[in-house]
């Protein structure tokens, strides 16, 4: 069984500067863990904490460490979908669907705290609060843009314009970019074969287009790059 812990004051904090519960009042914020059935627990390095198609029961909020989130595909891929770094609620979404099944797989990759608060508790503060609900409804439209941007990568037919959305799905700055992806999962994760991805990414660099340092990748022609998508 999982260790099960009291909220800190730092905790407790950073669960009202999440987007679910951003700009309640403070007498919101006094109130809201009063009417949730929760519950706190320690999560460890190479646990699996949520298994894909398993029963999405609970309001999940990560207070610390991080997640990576795997699609596991037919074929028994394990196909890398994003990484999730507290503090942030995850999966919000699944809560209320008509089939609230999980659809990807949860696995601890750094130490660290998580909340867990029953459906039914949810339910009702969300249904007694309309700021509460507004937050929700965005966070669930914001789960639907990822989505979308997925599926635009994969309408792409050429590698390197698959590439390149990526690329500028992903920018921290106007011409870096950050791969969450190692090249293994972003071959994947954009459907291409790893061989072909490297050559494509070599050629890329060759033509002056990108220089690649690790994670890091500098967009050296935003121009030329744009033509692509």
């Amino acid at each position: 069984m999982a260790e099960q812990l009291e909220l800190t004051e730092r905790q407790i904090n950073l669960i009202h500067k999440i987007p679910l519960f951003r700009g309640l009042t403070d007498d919101m914020k006094a109130k809201l863990l009063d009417k949730l059935d929760y519950s706190v627990s320690r999560i460890l390095k190479g646990e699996v904490i949520i298994k894909q198609d398993t029963i999405c029961s609970h309001m999940l909020i990560l207070l610390e460490g991080k997640l990576e989130v795997n699609i596991i595909d037919i074929t028994g891929n394990y196909i890398k979908v994003e990484n999730i770094v507290a503090p942030r609620a995850f999966a919000t979404p699944h809560l209320f669907n008509d089939n609230n099944i999980f659809p990807a797989t949860f696995s601890v990759v750094e130490d660290g705290i998580l909340l867990k608060a029953t459906k039914e508790s949810v339910f009702k503060l969300i249904s007694s609060v309309p700021d509460l609900l507004k937050n929700f409804l965005k966070v669930t439209g914001n789960c639907n843009a990822c989505t979308v941007s997925r599926l635009r990568i994969l309408s792409y037919k050429s590698i390197r314009s698959r590439f390149v959305y990526y690329l500028f799905e992903h920018k921290i700055e106007d011409s870096v970019s950050e791969m969450n992806h190692n090249q293994t999962q972003l071959a994947v994760y954009i459907g291409v074969s790893r061989p072909a991805l490297a050559n494509e990414i070599a050629k890329m660099e060759k033509e002056g287009l990108i220089t690649v340092d690790g994670a890091i990748v500098k967009l050296l022609s935003l121009t030329k790059l744009s033509q692509y998508i």
